[in-house]
């Protein structure tokens, strides 16, 4: 009888302890900041409660030893090999978050220690360029290359080409008549000539009309 009591006794205490290795406790929760694969910044937490219970997962931003703001809330179902849930948070470095965990009637408390981020940021992924966007190489004229002698005309060309003078220019035989007209071949000397003689011949007309007169008297 005393060895039936003892072995029920040593059976009672392996299922007590197995059952309280299966029952969900803060110990099954870890939280962790990480970044996504776009430089932005995550908060994920991990369940690793054998038993499958969901617990209610809040996590809020800490200031100053109190909470600034809640983040996000999420339920998460336990597993052995671990269950994750995460949260989209633009983190700053050495930032600190109370991630809070509650499954009725077994748990109700924080994940410790509190949780505080990484001292550098998440950074962006830098943008690779594509084919078609990279530079071009410069390309410099080889100095073998010379301007096309159809660009300059030659020596000949230039010289044989005849002066064309602009629309405003008179002729040659424009001058000409003008010089002409006002030279030596003026009729401005005759017409002084005629104009010379009319006067010489009305004055003798006058002298032998008033010759006349007085003869005339005179009889």
């Amino acid at each position: 009888m005393r060895i039936l009591g003892v072995a029920s006794a040593s059976a009672a205490l392996a299922l007590g302890v197995a059952g309280n290795a299966l029952a969900c406790n803060i110990r099954d929760f870890s939280a962790d900041a990480t970044c996504d694969g776009n430089g932005k910044g995550i908060i994920t937490v991990t369940d690793t409660d054998a038993s499958a219970k969901e617990a209610t997962v809040t996590v809020y931003l800490e200031s100053n030893g109190a909470d600034a703001r809640m983040v996000g809330e999420k339920t998460v179902t336990g597993s052995r090999d671990g269950a994750t849930v995460t949260f989209s948070e633009d983190w700053a470095p050495e930032t600190k978050y109370r991630v809070h965990i509650s499954v009725p009637k077994l748990v109700d408390a924080d994940v410790s220690p509190i949780l505080t981020t990484p001292a550098e940021a998440c950074a962006p992924e830098s943008e690779s360029p594509s084919p078609s966007e990279s530079p071009k190489p410069s390309e410099t004229p080889s100095t073998s290359e010379t301007p096309s002698d159809s660009a300059t005309p030659s020596d000949s060309e230039s010289s044989d080409a005849p002066a064309t003078p602009g629309d405003n220019q008179p002729s040659a035989a424009a001058g000409e008549s003008n010089l002409a007209e006002t030279g030596a071949n003026s009729s401005t000397p005759m017409i002084a000539g005629i104009a010379g003689a009319l006067v010489v011949v009305g004055g003798g007309a006058v002298f032998f009309g008033m010759r006349r007169r007085g003869a005339s008297k005179a009889n």
